[in-house]
Formats: C-alpha cells, structure tokens, sequence
C-alpha cells in the first residue's frame, strides 16, 4: 500500500536512514521507514540543523495512521501515509520543522540469475498491448494456443516408444486441448487445474488399484512390529479405497510413510531383541598406544602409554606388549599441563597410591599425537564423571556446497576431519563429537534421504545412532544438526528459520538457514548461508549477510532488540560465503604457484572476507581460526590436483581464481570457554567442485543450575552496574536509556533518562549516573559466575535501539571492576559503553570444569619429572590461551566487542596479585615487580599468532580502562605513601589458574598446603620448605634466600604472598560474599 512512494524507504536501518538524510542536507527532508521495535507502525525521520528527528507512526485498531508528535498538539488520524505526509507539509503540526523535500530510494543494481542450469526457455507469445485491448477472449486463446504448441514441440523431441499407445493418447490429448481449458480455468478463478488432474488420475489407474492392494499387507507388518497399534494407521486400508477421492500423491505419501515407519520399528525390535537400546547406545572406543620418551638420569628411555577409555585406565609401561600391571585410574590423575617451549612435552599429574603428587613428563612423536592423547583422556575423564550434567561438549561444524551432485558414499574424512589445514591425529577417529551440525549448499538430495545417509556414516564411525534435532532447508540450502542419544533431555527451545537474499530478495537460491536451541543452560546458534557469487560482487555479499542478521527469526523472542549475533552464547556462522582471492585475472598463474608451494598467507591477505572484516564492514567480532589449507574452490570434478579457474560463457570468459569460498566463523559471549580443534578441508571428495570444510570445537557449557544452599535462607546480595557513559555514532536529536536483560534475572531492567553531551565529530556521549540494581533470580556464586548480562541502549521518542552489547558477571568475580563493550546494531559499530560493575553473591564452593583438566604451562622449569609437590602447587603459572580468545589475524590487533579490556600482551592471565595499585580491566590486580611478566606465545600447532585469523581490533583503546577511583561505601583510600593492595581473590576452577576446589588432601601431605611467608627482601618468592635451624644457618643455602638463579626456585606463589599481607595495609574493593 505506501511502498510505492519515493520517501517510504521499507525496512531500512536507522544508520542509513541518518545517512540519507545527511546527505540531502536541507532542513524539513524527511523519510519513512519501517519501525524497528513496533510491527506494523513506521518512523518518520526529519532533519533539522543536521540533525535527525524520529517520530513513530501507530496504526490504531482501525488501522488508521497516527503521528506520535509534541504534547499538546492534538492527534490526527489519516487512512494511508500518502495522506499523512500531505498534511504535515503544513508548519506547526507538532514535528520539529514541516515536511518539504521527500528523500528519494537510493537504485539498487539489479542481480543477475545465478542458477547452475537454466530452465529452458520458452518461445515469446507473440501478443501485443493492443491485441490485450482487443478483448479477454483473444487474448486467452492466442495465449493458450502458444502454450499448446510449445509442450507439443518439447513432447516431439521425446522419446515415447516405451510407453503404452493408450498412456500416449491421454498425453498428446491433454496438451492439444485440456491444457488450453485448464489455462481458461485459472483466468476465471479456478486453480485447481481439473484437466491434469484427470489425466494423473487415469495415468495411474493401475497404480492406484496396486496401492490398495499393498496396504493391508504393509498393515500386516505393521501390527506385528507395533506393540502398541496406532488405531489411525489400523484403519489405513479402510480409509484410502481406489475411490476414495485422494490425490495420487498425497496416497504415496501415506504409503510412504507406513514403509519408513515399518523400517523405524523394525530397527528398533531387531534392537531390542539383543538387548541393545538403540536411544542410548555408548560409543566403544578401543584402546590407544602412544610411543613416547621419558628422561631418567639425562638419558631419554622409551616407554609406551596405552589409554583405556572404557575401562578409565593409563598403562605405562616399557614395552609396547609389555605386562599392564602399572597403571593410574582415572580419578588419580589429576591434571595434564601442556608445555609451550616443547610443543611435543606434557607432564601428567597423577596421584599414587601413597596419596602423593607426582608430576611425570613425557615427550610425544609430534604435536598432534600429545593433542590426540589429551582428548582421550578427557573423554575417559568425562565418561567416568560422576557430575550428572556435562560442563564441556564437542561440537563438529562442516559446510560443503554439492554442486548438485550427488554425494560419494564414503565420506568418512568429512566427519573425522581428515585432509588438510589443522587436523585432527588419527588416535582421534574414534572419539565421537556430541553435536554434528552440518551445512550443505546446492544440495541435490531430500531431506530425508540426506539424513540417512549421514547419519548411516556416523554410526559406522562411532558406533552411535545419532538422533536429529532439527533439519531447515531452503531451495537447495540445508542445515542439519545432530546430537547424541544421551543429549536428546538436554536440548530445549528448537527453532529454525530462514531468510532469501536471491534477486530481488524473493528467491531461495541465494540465502541462509539457521538453528538455534538450548543445551541445559546454553545457547548455541547456527547459520548456515550461500551467498552472492562472483568476485566482482562483494558488496552484494556484505548486504546479504546484513540482511540476514536482520531477518533470521531464531532463539527467545524477549531478546528482540538483539540481533542473532547477541541472542546466543555461542553462535557458529558457516557456508559458501563466496568471497574470493581479490586479485586480477592476470594473475591467475602467480595464485596457482603460490598454492603449489602452500604459501597461503600471501593470498589470504588479499582475501575479500579477510580485507572486509578488517574494515569492520562485516562480521564484527567473529572469529576464525587460522586458515592452512588451500582454496577449497574451484576444482574440476572428480580431481583434487587441478583448479578450473576459467567458465565459458555467452558473454565471454568468465574466471573464478582459486578462493576460500567455503568458510566457519564463530562468535561467543566474553569469557567462556571455546576452543578449536581442527580447521581444514578434504582431499578425497571429489563429486563437486568445492571441498568440504570441516571445524571442530570444545565449547564450555552451563548446566541447569540446583542450588547447593540452604533452601530456608534468603539469600543476600545481587548486581550492582554504575557510572555507565555511552558513546553513540548517531545524529539523531533524542534522549536515551539502558535496558538489561538475562536469564539470570527477574526481569527487565530499565534506567532513567541520560543526560546527552554533543560532540563536534558528530558523536552523542550519554552519562547515565544513577546506579542500578539487578536481582538474580538465584545468588549462587558458582550459578552467577556463568551469566552475562546483555545491554541495549535505546532511544525514548521511538524505543528503537542504537547498540547492542555484553558483560561477562565473571569479570566481577573479585571486586568492582570497570567495563568497555563495544555497542553494535545491525551488525554495524554503533558506539562504546564504559561502566563498572559490582557482584555480591552467597558463598558457595565451585566444582572443578572438564576443560581445567588440560592447562598449558608457560614456564618449563616448574620441576622435574617424579617430583612430588604438594596438591595446592599444581600448574601454578598456566593459562588456557583461548579462554581469554586473545587471538590476532594478519598482524592486525582488531576488537572483538568483548565487556571487558583484554590483557596486555605481556600479563599473564593466571591467579596474580600485586603492590602497584594499578589493577587489570577485568579486576584482577597485575602481577608484582620483579616477577617476570610472560611472553605471548606461538601457537603449538601451526605457526604463530602474529598469523592467525582471530581478530581484536580497538585494543590500544581499550587497554586505557583503569578502574575508577573507589567509592567510600566499597572502602577507603590508602594513607599517603603507603601502597594499595587488592583484595585477596577466591580461587575459581577456571583456565585462569588450577582449580583448588579437589577433595581434601590426606594429612601425609598437609604440611605442604602452607608454605613459609618469605619476607620483602626475598623478592616475592615463597618457599615451600620450612628454614633450617638457628643453629647452623647458611647464608646462601637456597630455601632461606632469593640468591638462587631463577630456574631452580620454587614457583612463585602471589596470591599466598598477598593472603599473609600484614593486616594494616587497607585495601579496596570487596571480593565475592
């Protein structure tokens, strides 16, 4: 009804409707654009003094139009906007300044098909604008009469010598004459084409006597295998006679349906009947030798580790078929700690039977036999847990585009993420991961038959009936997530959607697919897209994936400010993206050397996808691992050793260079747990002319949280945000708020009005002083610690929001603490948001995560291999390097829109406690003078992290956040010239340090929990041995000074050296209660 005025704009965002505006530069310019927050209503947007005013338009029951203008001014109410804006050309209507100049659609370039193989195309009917005047009659029988004649030209070049002469004449019958009647039909006002169907039904005449005729056989089976008979299908032969009236095809259906159901519960009585419960079936992997090297003495000894995952035991032993009476139970051992100096060293921590701690290093063949020997024992750890919900899972995300063909049978490599680039070790292949999402493009097969064969290869992989918990398809696009029986309670809130972005944004073959659910009390979202083809048309891509993130209807509809990239903690993004190698087609031979000698980088950098997100242009804060395997486009079929880079086409030559068309990026809530484990493609599927692509991820995961308190007490405390200051990129003349929202809390939160502040460079800075309150519907700590909170900002005159942003509750686990988010809206950086945050929660242990169990050490000289050390001395100094997802991509630091200010690059992320008053953005206090800060580390895989595809830009800004000054509530300052010392932090089981939340340790080892409080002349460094006797003191023995070369100190230990802090030194902050 208005979409064909010039100023109506439709579903533009807000940001390119200020960009409009701006651009017209005269007051009383105005346009009207869909509303973001009401459906249905609209925003009139007016400028003034290069300012932009936004009014909303409500329909009323009666659908009539009104205009929320100024106060006082009475409301008008027109039928449509045409009438509306006629009437506000007039001044003193209550807007800011009358309308007077529309603002004109900008032209969209219009697309070109895409499709593989064009329909053929028909010959013109010959009728003209006059013949039409003529009169209906002539016009319908030149029309039919040209339809008659093309079908009857097509049916000429068929071959019909197989089919019955009485079928033939029913065929030539219909498209002489019956299908002109159908056309006539239609033109009246009748679709149901009563002429072909006539003919179907007379085609399957003798099918549809064999149908009734099979049923009750089919029925036979079906109440033999069904315990229970479903009394609608015992009525099947009864329902569906020969003449029943049903269409042909909808009768096939039912049949079809009866066979796949008979196939169902034939499966699962063959099942039953050998005891085997195919809903919980449990993956067998076989044991698992590893040939590794331990040092005795200097002298490096052989010595083999078989890994039993079903029987949770570690063999150590000297010969590969050696006796495997040594051995540690699962529950012994208590920690692996990978080094970063030796990227085939692991030490184990294992418990002996004396109740000791003994640390033994090993050395691995290589890099991926230590990382394929760590995921065996955390899946021998996770599948011994006594814990009744899973805190860690792994999920496999892979995206092929089919090309239309069909699929080889053995796609065993896809699935085990086999091929090239970061990949899993073969000891791996049969650790089944608990999610498979997979993503296809140009998929050729049905939904059903794609599922069956994938889950066919699965369950020849690992021995498990995967169950589907969803499928979406759109045209040829699909998504289909998997998940283990044993999952099948633990998923909730399923949605799928879908958005086309082909011509014209109304066809399928160009789009996206999504799913998104509830894993316990994580969310996880998938989107799965084919975007825009062609070199020449990347900003067509970047306005598809736009329009995608605005369109894909997924997760909880109270979070409907947010775009999907907020909505989920977890959100994988995969597909043919269609991004290409940005480089003339001159250059083709250079791109084919470069990828003949793996030089990948070169390219990479002149990879759309790459130079886009560098650009903030799309995909703000994603991240993707870093890229080691070649273009996985374009192929010849059937070869993995030649690129077809050249395409014949009518209009000339058209070149494809070799590109990473296919790609997995992903983007998570701050602080939470996600790491990749492998990141390649194929070499051995060759059907179409793209590579499958796969991604393997370990993802943290929350449970449904049960309080371990008393359930009689009320529970003291709650959230605490203050001092918050947004930095909006807008024009737009109005007054703001904050919103908060959580699973975590009661309710939506809202502030009152800011108080705006203009800046010269067009930015709008908004000083929310007021503190606000959240109250968490549980104040567990160990529950608290796992939430965020999402913040929108909105705009008081139209409730439409102008950013988007995230704060981790973990950043508070010690003490107020100052935050940065990053604020974007539609996928585009719309502002920054400072702020400090308080946490007060009741007291509660936490238990320890499966993914502490793997730590990396980054100092090698923490002692030797069957040194016994105390439990409380395990791993001191580690770090999960993508816990904190500080990552780099070209070099380039880029902002990942994380809530809190990233360390820098030289502080360790471990437990550290200072002197300097100076404190890390995330609260936790910097390490103390003299201690040697760590170095930033390559990655142990593959290269280092100067390369990697990961991004965080902004970084330099962020790292300016100090914490603010302490408020005289939270604790005083300290005296002049004495040095302020934080609060001593609460051990977390976390990748920041070694979890301390372990079972007491027996009294043979208690003496060791307490180490001797060195004094300040010692240099921080606390011992672990009590000093010798007064008697006989040694002024250099090395357990009573700090003389000693670093190497062969004890590790040092802050926070014990801040816990004995003499009592008179004041301290700020408060830490969890």
């Amino acid at each position: 009804m208005h979409s064909y005025q010039a100023w109506c704009h439709g579903n533009i965002t807000r940001s390119k409707t200020e960009d409009l505006l701006s651009k017209a530069a005269i007051d009383g310019s105005f346009l009207i654009r869909d509303s973001e927050s009401i459906q249905g209503a609209f925003a009139l947007c007016v400028l003034f003094q290069n300012q932009v005013y936004t009014y909303r338009i409500l329909p009323n029951e009666d659908k009539k139009l009104s205009v929320q203008a100024s106060e006082g001014v009475p409301i008008r109410f027109f039928s449509v906007l045409k009438e509306l804006v006629e009437a506000y050309h007039n001044p003193n209507m209550g807007l800011i300044t009358h309308l007077q100049y529309g603002v004109q659609r900008e032209e969209e370039v219009e697309e070109e098909p895409e499709f593989n193989n064009p329909p053929p195309q028909l010959p013109p009917r010959n009728y003209t604008a006059s013949d039409v005047k003529d009169g209906d009659a002539k016009s319908s029988e030149q029309s039919s009469k040209c339809l008659s004649d093309t079908f009857l030209m097509s049916l000429q070049q068929m071959d019909m010598s197989m089919i019955p002469e009485e079928q033939q004449a029913l065929i030539l019958d219909y498209f002489r004459t019956s299908i002109c009647l159908d056309a006539e039909q239609v033109q009246n006002g009748n679709p149901s084409l009563p002429g072909l169907k006539k003919l179907t039904v007379a085609l399957c005449k003798n099918l549809n006597s064999e149908i009734s005729r099979i049923l009750p056989a089919l029925e036979v089976c079906h109440r033999a295998l069904d315990q229970q008979l479903s009394p609608g299908i015992g009525q099947l032969p009864k329902q569906f006679p020969a003449d029943s009236g049903h269409s042909v095809t909808w009768r096939l259906e039912q049949l079809t349906k009866l066979l796949y159901s008979i196939e169902d519960k034939g499966i699962n009585a063959v099942f039953h009947s050998v005891g085997y419960d195919g809903r919980h079936r449990k993956s067998l992997i076989p044991p698992v030798i590893f040939e590794v090297k331990q040092e005795s003495l200097g002298i490096p000894t052989k010595m083999f580790m078989k890994v039993d995952v079903e029987g949770g035991k570690l063999h150590i032993k000297k010969a590969k078929d050696g006796p495997e009476d040594k051995y540690f139970v699962h529950n012994k051992i208590r920690q692996l700690v990978k080094s970063l100096k030796m990227h085939t060293k692991l030490v184990i921590v294992v418990e002996t039977e004396k109740e000791k701690i003994l640390r033994k290093e090993f050395g691995f063949e290589n890099t991926k036999k230590r990382e394929g020997f760590c995921q065996l024992l955390q899946q021998m750890k996770n599948k011994h847990s006594e814990k009744p919900e899973p805190d860690m899972i792994n999920v496999f995300v892979g995206t092929w585009n089919m090309g239309n063909a069909s699929p080889p049978h053995n796609m065993n490599s896809w699935f085990q993420c086999k091929g090239q680039g970061k990949t899993q070790d073969d000891t791996a292949d049969h650790i089944p991961h608990d999610f498979y999402v997979i993503g296809t493009q140009e998929d050729p097969l049905g939904e059903r038959e794609w599922a069956d064969m994938v889950k066919g290869i699965l369950r020849d992989i690992t021995n498990i009936s995967f169950k589907q918990v969803a499928i979406q398809t759109l045209w040829n696009i699909r998504i289909m997530v998997l998940a283990k029986p044993e999952h099948t309670n633990r998923i909730s809130h399923v949605f799928s959607d879908s958005v086309k972005t082909g011509i014209a944004n109304t066809l399928g073959n160009k789009g996206a697919v999504g799913v998104s659910f509830m894993f316990n009390g994580t969310s996880f979202g998938f989107v799965n897209s084919h975007l825009t083809s062609g070199s020449e048309k990347k900003l067509r891509r970047n306005q598809n994936y736009l329009n995608i993130l605005r369109f894909l209807n997924l997760g909880d509809k109270k979070l409907n400010p947010f775009d999907i990239t907020h909505q989920f903690t977890h959100l994988f993004w995969l597909g043919d993206l269609n991004y290409r190698v940005d480089l003339p087609n001159t250059e083709a031979d250079y791109v084919l050397s470069k990828i003949k000698q793996q030089q990948y980088q070169e390219l990479l950098c002149r990879d759309q996808l790459n130079m886009e997100i560098n650009e903030d242009r799309v995909f703000l804060h994603f991240a993707e691992e870093e890229i080691t395997f070649p273009p996985t486009y374009r192929f010849e079929r059937y070869t993995r050793d030649k690129y077809a880079y050249t395409k014949a086409k009518t209009t000339g030559t058209k070149y494809n260079l070799p590109s990473w068309c296919d790609r997995v990026l992903r983007k998570s809530y701050p602080l939470v747990h996600v790491v990749c484990q492998a990141y390649g493609c194929t070499n051995d599927i060759m059907t179409s002319d793209h590579s499958p692509v796969f991604a393997s991820f370990e993802v943290g995961v929350a449970s449904q949280f049960v309080s371990k308190g008393d359930p009689d007490s009320t529970p003291q405390g709650g959230i605490q945000i203050m001092n918050c200051m947004a930095t909006l990129l807008t024009k737009s003349k109005t007054k703001f708020f904050i919103e908060y929202h959580s699973s975590c809390l009661e309710k939506t939160v809202r502030t009152c009005e800011g108080d705006n502040t203009e800046h010269l460079d067009g930015s709008i800075k908004v000083w929310f002083g007021n503190q606000v309150e959240l109250t968490p519907i549980i104040l567990d700590a160990e529950y608290l610690l796992d939430q965020h909170i999402l913040i929108c900002v909105k705009s008081t005159d139209s409730d439409e929001s102008y950013g988007e942003g995230c704060v981790a509750l973990r950043a508070a686990q010690f003490c107020y603490t100052e935050f940065q988010v990053a604020l974007t809206h539609h996928g585009e950086k719309s502002g920054i948001l400072t702020g400090g945050i308080q946490l007060h929660t009741s007291e509660g242990k936490t238990t320890e995560k499966l993914y502490d169990f793997v730590k990396v050490e980054r100092d090698d000289s923490k002692g030797k291999s069957g040194d016994r050390i105390p439990a409380s001395h395990m791993a001191h100094d580690i770090s999960n390097p993508s816990y904190m997802e500080v990552s780099y991509r070209s070099g380039k630091v880029i902002d990942k829109g994380w809530s809190y200010t990233m360390p820098p690059k030289g502080l360790p992320i471990g437990a550290q406690v200072g002197v300097d008053s100076k404190k890390s953005p995330t609260g936790k206090p910097l390490k103390p003078p003299g201690v040697e800060a760590s170095e930033m580390f390559d990655n142990p895989l593959y290269g280092s992290l100067g390369t990697s595809q990961s991004q965080s830009k902004d970084h330099d800004t962020l790292q300016k956040n100090h914490l603010l000054q302490p408020d005289p509530v939270l604790g005083p300052n300290p005296p002049d010239g004495e040095v302020e010392r934080p609060p001593v932090p609460t051990p977390r089981c976390r990748s920041f340090t070694c979890s301390e939340s372990k079972p007491p340790l027996p009294a043979a080892v208690a003496h060791h929990k307490k180490p001797v409080v060195p004094s300040r002349s010692q240099g921080c460094v606390v011992n672990s041995r009590p000093p010798l006797p007064k008697k006989t003191p040694i002024p250099n023995d090395y357990r009573d000074n700090s003389e000693l070369p670093i190497k062969q100190r004890p590790p040092t230990r802050a926070v014990q050296m801040q816990k004995d802090a003499p009592p008179n030194v004041p301290k700020t902050g408060h830490s969890v209660k």
